[in-house]
């Protein structure tokens, strides 16, 4: 039996992406039929989802403040925090221009003809940016953790993990406590593990069959391209930083890192995936707990380089498609704006369909382009929340190059 596990634990990637295919097909031929198999694979998609939320906001914590309390030095936590921000941004505004300049260059969406529908969906306002900074600090932690603000999750654990550090010996207790927790978790997610070529097979089936073939068919080249974008952003930038940055083999990176990537595109989840995502880059690529505790979380909350690409692409495609002009002035207020909206993009599925909105509503769009968005955002939200996983990894491989952990 113990043979078995290794075994299986050695070909888990396979395996997912076995899943991953196999819930594709599945979906295709369960369309309008068969609803009993259907409700099933909700039903365990559901369970598999449920497992790994169950541990993100615990875990995320307890890494954190284990992962500056084994720094010891608040200097060293803050030199991780603040290069792991610069990248994320610089990546982010250069994902948002990438996203802007393709689709205006290959004029995507010149001919195409949909069908408007009309949405309750209401753009984002956009001092909601102000608002996020001033509820950074949560006034009641315990509401963070209920509510699932994983910003506040991220400050409160900061904010504990230094005052740990100051109090010295007579914090010891509690931090036994967070290290006993912070064990726990990572077992309940490595068992959880086990079961993620299911879960993929589980969450995939619903989608391909809720979508069908002919949304599929209908928007095809737009979503071939979208992803084209997508995935040569994460071989050529993400690829490069691994490999000029981060001083290792992009070949080594991108197939270490492939049981969460493959994991995201079955969740659409950035946040369900980082206990997946901690495990590829400190067993299988060698960046310290200190680096990934804290760079994989911030990840999920604020980096989403996909997410501005697809935010991007969809103006550029709806006015095109719509007859909308859309001038270089007004480009650059939506890249500016797209960098900041995504920070506050929620690592959930169908969290980038707000922001959509907000960039929708300033590019002059009109209304009813949001139901034509939202029928295929689960589409391409699996590649997006794919792509941002894959640059938080990247992101600890190259703080692992360039930030020295004192010992």
């Amino acid at each position: 039996m113990k043979s078995f596990y290794e075994w299986y634990r050695k070909h888990i990637t396979g395996a997912i992406f076995g899943g991953l295919i196999l819930g594709i097909l599945t979906g295709l031929f369960l369309a309008g039929r068969f609803k009993v198999v259907l409700t099933a694979t909700s039903v365990l998609g559901s369970i598999y989802m449920s497992a790994l939320n169950m541990m993100i906001f615990p875990l995320v914590f307890c890494s954190i403040v284990m992962g500056i309390a084994s720094i010891g030095s608040a200097r060293t936590t803050g030199k991780i925090t603040g290069a792991a921000m610069l990248f994320f941004l610089c990546t982010t505004a250069l994902a948002s221009f990438v996203g802007l300049i393709i689709p205006r260059l290959i004029r995507l969406g010149k001919g195409v003809s949909f069908k408007m529908a009309t949405s309750d969906i209401q753009a984002t306002k956009m001092d909601s940016i102000l608002d996020t900074v001033k509820g950074l600090i949560p006034s009641n932690p315990v509401s963070a953790f209920a509510e699932g603000n994983m910003l506040q999750v991220l400050v409160f654990a900061l904010i504990m993990g230094f005052t740990l550090i100051a109090i010295g010996e007579k914090g010891e207790p509690l931090l036994k406590v967070i290290d006993s927790c912070n064990e726990a978790c990572l077992k309940i997610i490595s068992t959880v593990m086990y079961f993620t070529p299911i879960g993929v097979f589980c969450t995939i089936v619903p989608v391909v069959e809720a979508n069908g073939t002919k949304t599929i068919v209908s928007l095809a080249t737009q979503l071939i391209i979208l992803y084209v974008a997508f995935f040569g952003f994460a071989f050529v930038v993400y690829g490069g930083a691994v490999s000029i940055l981060g001083k290792t083999s992009p070949v080594k990176f991108f197939k270490a890192i492939m049981p969460a990537a493959l994991n995201a595109f079955g969740t659409c989840s950035s946040s369900a995936t980082i206990p997946l995502s901690k495990s590829c880059v400190e067993d299988e690529l060698g960046v310290p707990n200190q680096i990934s505790s804290i760079t994989i979380p911030l990840g999920a909350t604020v980096n989403m380089d996909a997410v501005s690409i697809l935010m991007s692409f969809m103006i550029m495609f709806f006015a095109n498609a719509c007859g909308v002009h859309v001038s270089i002035p007004m480009m650059i207020i939506i890249l500016l704006a797209n960098v900041l909206l995504s920070v506050g993009t929620p690592g959930i599925p169908g969290g980038a369909i707000a922001s959509f909105a907000a960039l929708a509503t300033m590019a002059g769009l009109p209304a009813g382009v949001m139901g034509v968005y939202i029928s295929i955002n689960t589409l391409c939200d699996m590649g997006a929340t794919c792509v941002n996983v894959i640059g938080d990894m990247a992101g600890c491989v190259v703080l692992k190059e360039k930030i020295e952990i004192e010992k």
